[in-house]
Formats: structure tokens, C-alpha cells, sequence
């Protein structure tokens, strides 16, 4: 991947967890990485396309840093805590799927087909780590609502508050 298409990634990641699908546009994200929206249009001729491959990014980034965490010998559940804790601690900003969801209404199938990616393997990578299907949902949910308090509110420590019993 070229460095251009990361910046235009990493704008428009930023974009999205701060205000979610309708928080960006390709002007805005083009400002951002300094480039003409022309190239944001070149790699990504859509919202839908650029919002569907930076979930993709994020939704390959999160799992990969759970099986290492569980490989290094951290318990699934703390290591599923400790990736969306990183994510609050990048600004007190939403999970980018977590943002994404709460306006599917608004998204093109292919977004919503990486958003409930997301879920799908955060639950199943816990599940891989040996809890129950139920188990496994209600430490997601957890995580997805303990984010939103926390960020609603600025306060990092709703998430801790939030996500205690989990520990």
C-alpha cells in the first residue's frame, strides 16, 4: 500500500471515530493528507469503498493484535480490553466499527458487511479463547457500550469503571 493511500486511511480512520460515516468527506480527508481530492477519488472512487477498506484495515489490525496478545499469553478477554482501552486512549475516540454501527441504516452493504466483520470476529476470537457464544457477546457489548460512555463523556475512567467486572 502506498504512502498516500495510508495518510488518506488514516484521515479518514480519524474521521470516522471522531463523528462517524457522515464526518467525512474526500475534501476534508484530501486537506488532511495535503493531497487534491482528485487522489482521494483515484484510490478510493467512493465513500462507500474508502469507509469499507479502512473498517477492513481496522477490523484486520484489532484481531491480529488479539492472537498475539493471546500467543504471548494474555488472557483473550484482557487482551480484547486492552485493544479497545488503546483505542479510547487515542483521543477518547470511538471504535471505528462501534462508530460505524450506529448509523448502518446509512451505509452501503459493502460497509455494513465489514462493521459486522468486526463483531463477528471479535466474538469468535473470544470464543476461540474459550468462552461461551453468550459469554463472548456480552464481553463485546460491554467493550463496544464502556467505549461509547467513556468518550460520550471525555472520561477514560467510565471505560475502567465500565469494564472492571471483566477483569
Amino acid at each position: 500500500m502506498s504512502d498516500t493511500v495510508e495518510a488518506i486511511m488514516d484521515a479518514t480512520e480519524r474521521r470516522i471515530r471522531a463523528a462517524g460515516y457522515s464526518g467525512f468527506s474526500f475534501r476534508e480527508v484530501a486537506a488532511d493528507v495535503g493531497v487534491k481530492s482528485a487522489s482521494v477519488y483515484y484510490h478510493f472512487p467512493t465513500k462507500s469503498a474508502l469507509a469499507a477498506a479502512v473498517a477492513r484495515r481496522y477490523n484486520a489490525r484489532a484481531v491480529e493484535a488479539a492472537d498475539a496478545a493471546v500467543l504471548a499469553g494474555q488472557d483473550v478477554v484482557q487482551a480484547w480490553k486492552a485493544i479497545f482501552r488503546r483505542a479510547l486512549d487515542d483521543g477518547a475516540k470511538m471504535c471505528l466499527c462501534g462508530s460505524l454501527g450506529a448509523t448502518v441504516p446509512d451505509l452501503s452493504p459493502e460497509v455494513v458487511n465489514e462493521v459486522k466483520g468486526f463483531f463477528e470476529a471479535g466474538v469468535a476470537s473470544l470464543i476461540a479463547g474459550g468462552l461461551t457464544e453468550q459469554r463472548a457477546t456480552q464481553v463485546f457489548a460491554t467493550l463496544e457500550g464502556a467505549i461509547l460512555m467513556a468518550s460520550v463523556h471525555g472520561d477514560a475512567g467510565i471505560f475502567e469503571r465500565a469494564t472492571e467486572a471483566l477483569d
